[in-house]
């Protein structure tokens, strides 16, 4: 098992994080989703398709090389359909199809993926998402459906006849949600919807963002305790400041070990990625938002102004600790399969 990144991978997230810097700042945040900070994301980068395999024009790489990649779109809370579309291409890895792993390697497609079942009539798809990721930037839906043939993979034209999209919202203003309304959508049937294994890589994908997210958030903290002075003093220098950093920095150190961990699992052991998973929505996504809410608190007044960007990580870290289901679930899940 090894969980210290290679050089590769270093290389990959200083290139990931030096474009993100200057194409997509914090201060572009606010503004949601822009397309043309995803022409060099999709191109020179290449980052939609790390995960697709070679036969159809991606990488081929691993989760631990896409979770290095989540974790810094998670630290600069990049907007759009970037995670979506990460979703999608890792459960298209379990049910493969040519047209769209091909689209989105090339940066052509951006989709998403819901969990909810809808009905399917072997050339349609009809049902409700109330809360579909990204899904009025992304062109293409994969969704799982029951119909004659038992529960299957379906991919729909979000652009196509019989899609309503209605934006909503979100509590995340830095990545929309939509209501997606199918009535008697055409849509493509990709295969049988695998048992398991899509999930668990979707939870995993979600907790390197998570962690990101978590490390932004401290480094911005830090690096505010060392300027801001209180009482003539630094902030950093009292103790009550120090403890609490303290113990923020442990939160980041054991979440780095169980995303990396699920990441391995993922890639090298596919038997301990359930537990993995579960283990990193169990633990991670809680942690992020504890250290997203007193990244702010510790901010004081400013960090509750609209004009900060402190509230910004506080609501990503809430909208990602809830995006595939509380921890508790997660902990239950967890308990559950090591049989406690």
């Amino acid at each position: 098992m090894k969980l210290v990144l290679s050089q590769e991978q270093q290389e990959l997230r200083a290139a990931v994080r030096g474009y993100l810097s200057t194409a997509s700042p914090l201060s572009k945040a606010r503004q949601g989703y822009d397309p043309q900070v995803y022409t060099r994301l999709n191109g020179e980068l290449g980052l939609p398709g790390l995960v697709v395999p070679e036969e159809y024009g991606g990488s081929g790489a691993g989760m631990a090389e896409l979770a290095v990649v989540l974790e810094e779109t998670g630290a600069a809370l990049l907007p759009g359909p970037f995670l979506a579309t990460a979703f999608t291409a890792l459960a298209l890895t379990q049910v493969p199809d040519k047209e769209l792993l091909s689209g989105i390697a090339e940066g052509r497609i951006a989709a998403t993926i819901d969990g909810a079942e809808l009905t399917h009539d072997g050339a349609a798809v009809s049902g409700v998402l109330p809360r579909t990721l990204s899904g009025m930037e992304a062109d293409v839906l994969v969704v799982p459906a029951h119909g004659a043939d038992g529960l299957v993979m379906t991919a729909v034209e979000l652009a196509g006849p019989g899609v309503t999209r209605t934006p909503l919202e979100t509590l995340d203003l830095t990545r929309g949600q939509a209501l997606v309304t199918l009535d008697a959508a055409p849509a493509r049937v990709l295969g049988p919807a695998p048992e398991s294994g899509i999930l668990d890589r979707l939870r995993v994908a979600l907790a390197a963002e998570q962690l990101g997210v978590m490390r932004a958030a401290l480094d911005a903290i830090v690096a505010y305790a060392k300027v801001r002075v209180a009482f003539g003093r630094y902030i950093g220098s009292y103790q009550g400041v120090k403890h609490k950093l303290a113990d923020m920095h442990c939160k980041l150190e054991q979440a780095e070990s169980i995303v990396r961990y699920a990441a391995w699992a993922t890639d090298e052991s596919p038997a301990d990625l359930p537990e993995a998973a579960a283990l990193a929505q169990a633990y991670v996504g809680r942690a992020c938002f504890e250290v997203a809410r007193d990244h702010l608190l510790l901010h004081g007044g400013i960090g509750y102004t609209w004009e900060h960007d402190a509230h910004l990580f506080y609501k990503r870290a809430k909208a990602n600790e809830v995006l595939l289901g509380p921890p508790r679930i997660h902990r239950a899940r967890l308990a559950q399969l090591l049989e406690l």
